[in-house]
């Protein structure tokens, strides 16, 4: 079998991107939004959440939820960018 390739298309992109301006706008420091996902029943770190924003690491759908949760938006919302709130 063929290994998958792991590049982040368009749309990992732009949610990483909406993670970092939402999480900035709020005055979150990235430990801080981690910390808070962790909460959620989501163990993150924040060296895992600085790969997701830099989209050096895929956020997969329980990431996503999670971190969506912790912004109090929702997921869609991280999915089309902030202009979709």
């Amino acid at each position: 079998m063929a290994a998958r390739s792991l590049e982040i298309g368009p749309a990992g992109i732009r949610t990483a991107r909406t993670i970092e301006i939402l999480r900035t706008e709020r005055g979150l420091a990235q430990r801080e939004l981690a910390a808070r996902v962790t909460t959620l029943s989501r163990l993150m770190s924040n060296t895992v959440l600085s790969r997701i924003e830099r989209a050096e690491r895929r956020c997969d759908i329980d990431d996503l939820v999670a971190l969506a949760q912790a912004l109090r938006v929702s997921p869609l919302v991280l999915l089309q960018g902030p202009s979709a709130m």
